[in-house]
């Protein structure tokens, strides 16, 4: 006979499926992006869903923007101290107007119950620049600690040896010290406990050292030592990290790869939230830019890490470990790197890893492991000798999108190791350990001088599209690129190779629609990978605007 459960026990099973919605704050906001986060009490089930729209203040149109990603409460496992996370509803709104104020509507529907709409208004940061009325004056050695809120110090060539600068911006009035011609040089240059400090255009052979700032620029500088740009606990908050040159002492070698290598420097290493790296040259560093881990970090949430061009990371070309939810790792270009990007552990997320290029990445083009939770991996090229996408860690990652990438393997010269490790053994994708929440669909393989072959936890494919993963993924070749290239050594330093797409190719118009990710394409629908068919790259590395006195770019 069949036992029926008494009605206030249904309510109650019920009540912990439905979903009763909390708070809902846009922090730590950026130049370009703006964080949601949507507390919720409830969805045991997970299957709330918010749908997000924006547009600026005073605006008549809407876009949709990606839909908030549900995140259950959790913790952190085998770190040092544990980390626990709240459960909610959040995401981004990507690639905003900076110094804008923006409406955003949340639709949240939950089956079980628990509907609710909010909109929220949020503003990005304006351009950390000089104030249009800045008072500019020319000055030595002897000056830069006499100047005042909203003075520009154009700083004299010469040898300025170790400095620690002790004066303070205002909100609208930083401080700024400027070299026009780079000849302003620097054995160290101390920013520690600073707010509303800029430093551009110096030349710096030692550290730049941000620890316990706020509001604080690096711009435009040449940067050479072992340790770049230090923010060490507690860290830096808003800081704008942009356009420099910042070169270490490691040469790219195989012998010294890998955590446990010979390898030493970090060329921009932090902790703290809302900071912008953008459009950096890193070179020749243990990492290249890297957040602090365990005991070491405090609360890294809302990191901006932004079309930097790097090469020669003998550990990791970006280290985004103990990132907390909403870092946006976008448009960077990552070559000759033994690990691509690392996430060893994301803290509940969402975080965000999107139309990153690869090229020549001798173990994992992503490292996800210490059981990493709240990946987002969307529209990433990665080419490389041995596993195209491979993680190989018995920690399973958790909660993950992987989608509308192209990963592209091959040949590798069989029993070779890098760091101890081997790239592995030329498959499209051999990922064998992850969580029950994760998705892994919609992305192209491809493996060059072998058969195809991949491997997704137990399921061994040798064919597209696949039943539990991969329902809408694809066998492409290296011949969808429009330049093909491909890593035979990985040994070797390789320049950087165009990754872009051939037109009509197999990865074309194929691609899962995100909006505010991959609304902008050219045909039918958006391309696989990082690169979507006809348009430009992105720009790498530091851009060709320079900044005149008066701090407007031009």
């Amino acid at each position: 006979m069949t036992r029926l459960l008494p009605f206030f026990l249904l309510a109650s099973l019920h009540a912990g499926d439905s979903t009763t919605p909390g708070e809902v704050t846009s922090p730590f906001p950026t130049l370009t992006n703006l964080a949601v986060e949507w507390q919720i009490e409830g969805d045991d089930d997970l299957d709330a869903v918010c749908d997000i729209k924006f547009r600026p203040v005073g605006a008549a149109e809407w876009r949709a923007g990606m839909p908030l990603k549900r995140v259950p409460a959790g913790s952190s496992q085998k770190t040092d101290p544990i980390i626990s996370w709240t459960n909610r509803l959040s995401g981004s709104v990507f690639d905003l107007r900076p110094g804008t104020e923006y409406e955003i509507a949340l639709t949240l529907h939950d089956p079980d119950g628990g509907d609710a709409t909010r909109i929220i208004k949020a503003s990005t940061r304006p351009e950390a620049v000089a104030a249009k009325d800045a008072v500019i004056r020319n000055g030595t050695k002897a000056e830069i600690n006499s100047v005042k809120p909203g003075e520009v110090l154009l700083l004299a060539d010469g040898d300025y040896g170790e400095v620690r600068f002790n004066r303070d911006g205002e909100p609208g009035k930083p401080v700024i010290y400027r070299s026009t011609s780079g000849k302003a040089v620097f054995r160290e240059a101390g920013l520690t406990d600073r707010k509303w400090v800029y430093l551009e255009g110096i030349t710096v052979n030692g550290p730049v050292r941000l620890n316990n700032t706020e509001h604080c620029v690096v711009r435009r500088c040449k940067i050479t030592a072992q340790y770049g740009i230090k923010a060490y606990k507690p860290g830096m908050t808003n800081a704008c990290i942009e356009d420099n040159v910042i070169t270490g002492i490691r040469q790219w070698d195989p012998s010294i790869m890998g955590a446990g290598g010979d390898n030493e420097g970090e060329g921009i290493e932090f902790t703290g939230s809302g900071n912008v790296i953008r459009h950096n040259r890193v070179s020749g560093f243990r990492d290249c830019i890297s957040h602090m881990e365990d005991g070491g970090a405090v609360v890294q949430a809302c990191n901006d890490i932004l079309n930097n061009d790097i090469s020669a990371g003998l550990d990791d070309g970006i280290e985004a470990d103990f990132a907390h939810h909403n870092c946006r790792i976008m448009r960077n270009r990552l070559t000759n790197c033994f690990v691509g990007i690392s996430s060893q552990p994301g803290l509940g997320g969402p975080n965000y890893f999107i139309r990153n290029v690869m090229f020549n990445i001798t173990y994992g083009a992503f490292k996800l492991h210490r059981y990493s939770v709240g990946d987002v991996i969307l529209h990433n090229t990665v080419v490389k000798a041995g596993d195209g996408f491979g993680n190989y860690t018995g920690e399973p990652f958790d909660h993950a999108l992987i989608q509308n990438n192209l990963f592209i393997g091959g040949k590798v010269t069989k029993g070779r190791q890098y760091g101890g490790y081997s790239p592995g053994r030329g498959r499209a994708a051999d990922v064998q350990n992850f969580g029950g929440h994760c998705v892994i669909d919609f992305n192209a393989y491809a493996t060059h001088g072998l058969a195809f072959e991949g491997k997704l936890r137990s399921w061994t494919f040798s064919k597209l599209p696949g039943i539990e993963f991969e329902p809408h993924g694809v066998q492409v070749t290296l011949g969808v690129l429009a330049h093909p290239s491909f890593p035979e050594d990985p040994a070797k330093f390789y320049e950087p190779p165009d990754l872009r797409l051939k037109p009509q190719s197999a990865a074309a118009d194929i691609a899962r629609p995100f909006p505010n990710v991959n609304d902008a394409f050219t045909g039918s629908a958006a391309d696989m990978g990082a690169h979507e068919a006809g348009m430009n790259a992105p720009v790498y590395g530091p851009r060709e605007t320079t900044l005149p006195p008066d701090g407007e770019p031009k």
